[in-house]
């Protein structure tokens, strides 16, 4: 059995976007340009598997997500496991969420396991709360803001275009030096993932927006939408000497951009504790958990 997996390409998009329609979720990978521009670093590639969308890692570990699209899902999981087993290797998906797992433990009552991780949960969070930032619990992100306010009175806040995306890109090649991120692979591949999406803003039909002090860019976030109410937050770059400018890029991206869009996920921690802090910290509505299913050992 041959089952057909290939790296996407820009030229994919219309094939990909048609499933990923289908069905909704508000997992932070289920977008295009997150499939698109990440697979430049990692192994994915994708292939269309009994009229569902799979994406299969292309190296090492044999692994699948959960097929995507709007029909039965058990033809194509059959052809999944069919294809497991002539090749001699053990059945897994990952990035399963729990609404698939339920589905999944619907159609195979028993069958399965799945165990999540944390690390890559998403952080999900109300739109209007990250705008106002009202209430005590909020006190301390406010008094950030409002200082920053206060120091530099000549800042403004712009969306994100065609003219002003260059000065973006400038702006992250700065932080690159800042930051060290050549000499580290993950920091590396962060960022070079970041400049491909100012790269490819309009492309990709990204939303953006930037942060100046002085007339300087000192911050941008990018971010599309992964489902009807929900916007998700690829990108948020801020120099870490202007003291405030994250909090302020965070309120005015959910402010402007994040109009009409109940959630804003803002992905996951990655393992990092700082960064989890500081997104506990912004109060989520809830996570978005994910994780890996295998078949249960049967006698």
């Amino acid at each position: 059995m041959d089952i057909q997996f290939k790296r996407p390409e820009l030229s994919d998009r219309d094939l990909i976007q048609k499933y990923l329609s289908q069905r909704k979720t508000r997992s932070c990978e289920m977008t295009f340009a997150n499939v698109y521009l990440w697979s430049r670093h990692y192994p994915t590639g994708f292939g269309v598997v009994e009229d569902m969308l799979v994406f299969a890692n292309l190296e090492g570990e044999t692994s699948f997500t959960f097929p995507w699209g709007d029909k039965d899902p058990r033809p194509a999981l059959e052809t999944l496991m069919a294809y497991c087993r002539e090749k001699g290797v053990p059945f897994q998906l990952h990035n399963v969420t729990q609404e698939s797992f339920a589905m999944l433990e619907k159609l195979y009552p028993g069958r399965f396991w799945i165990e999540y991780d944390r690390t890559y949960a998403d952080y999900v969070y109300e739109t209007e709360k990250l705008a106002n930032l009202s209430g005590k619990k909020y006190h301390g992100k406010k008094n950030h803001v409002n200082k920053f306010m206060k120091t530099y009175t000549n800042w403004s806040y712009e969306p994100m275009g065609p003219e002003n995306v260059e000065e973006c890109f400038q702006m992250a090649l700065r932080w690159r030096e800042l930051n060290g991120c050549e000499a580290d692979e993950e920091k590396l591949a962060e960022i070079c993932v970041t400049l491909n999406f100012l790269r490819l803003f309009r492309e990709l039909e990204m939303r953006g927006g930037l942060l100046r002090v002085n007339g300087d860019v000192v911050a941008f976030t990018m971010g599309e939408p992964v489902c009807d109410d929900t916007l998700v937050v690829h990108i948020e770059k801020a120099f870490p000497d202007i003291s405030g400018a994250y909090a302020v890029i965070n309120q005015q991206f959910a402010i402007h951009e994040g109009a009409g869009f109940l959630y804003l996920n803002r992905e996951d921690d990655v393992g990092e504790e700082g960064l989890r802090k500081a997104k506990l910290s912004y109060h989520p509505a809830f996570l978005v958990e994910k994780g890996v299913v295998r078949e249960k050992n049967i006698s």
